[in-house]
């Protein structure tokens, strides 16, 4: 119980420090807009072309989008010292990333929620149809980007171009999860549903999840602490 209870504790102390602030989260929310409207000018394709590349550009929004939020995961910390007092402190280090991965995650989630009516205003596509699986794929697209992007976070928070170098090392080893969502999205946006031919890319995103979430537990005190 001290485990998750330390979980629950930080992870709600950094909600509640973003909801007063709302720094990430309006810089997402801002970001995420404007590309959708500047991206809606730009193309002018059949509804049907719409459809086919949809996943794509929906998940290159959320992709651009929370890098913003996650540069933030650990660069709050830095002030007053407030990271070594933390990584003194008894919580364990898996806790610690943890609660800022739930933080991340919650942020990156509301984002993709608010973004995702947007989208279908802008661009005409019927989003409810397949409403039940897309929100599947969004949660384990959130979790494999909040898990790897709190990991590198945390990797490059000592590092004074952290804001360039987090991107860099977080989108190359999205890409087996990106591919995997931009298809499945593509598919439900169309009304295919899931079936055996496309289940194999939610066996890839879960594979995904459970083996990076894994290996951050793991490295996170070395990544930490050094």
């Amino acid at each position: 119980m001290g485990f998750f209870h330390h979980v629950w504790t930080i992870t709600h102390k950094d909600l509640r420090s973003e909801l007063r602030t709302k720094e990430a989260l309006n810089a997402s929310l801002a970001f995420s807009m404007v590309i959708l409207v500047l991206f809606s000018f730009a193309f002018d394709p059949s509804a049907e072309q719409i459809k086919e590349f949809s996943g794509g550009l929906l998940w290159m929004v959320y992709s651009f989008a929370g890098a913003l939020a996650l540069n933030r995961s650990f660069a709050r910390e830095v002030h007053n010292d407030c990271l070594d007092a933390l990584i003194a402190s008894p919580i364990p280090p898996a806790a610690l990333f943890l609660r800022k991965m739930f933080a991340n995650f919650a942020l990156l989630f509301a984002v993709e929620l608010v973004s995702l009516p947007v989208f279908g205003l802008f661009y005409g596509v019927p989003w409810t149809g397949q409403i039940g699986w897309l929100l599947v794929v969004l949660v384990l697209g959130t979790w494999a980007l909040s898990v790897i992007g709190t990991l590198f976070s945390a990797l490059t928070i000592n590092l004074r171009l952290r804001e360039l170098m987090l991107p860099t090392l977080v989108y190359p080893m999205m890409i087996p999860a990106l591919m995997a969502c931009m298809t499945l999205t593509s598919d439900l946006l169309q009304g295919i549903p899931v079936t055996g031919e496309n289940y194999t890319w939610i066996r890839l995103l879960v594979i995904f999840d459970v083996i990076f979430t894994a290996l951050s537990i793991v490295f996170i005190d070395t990544v930490l602490i050094g």
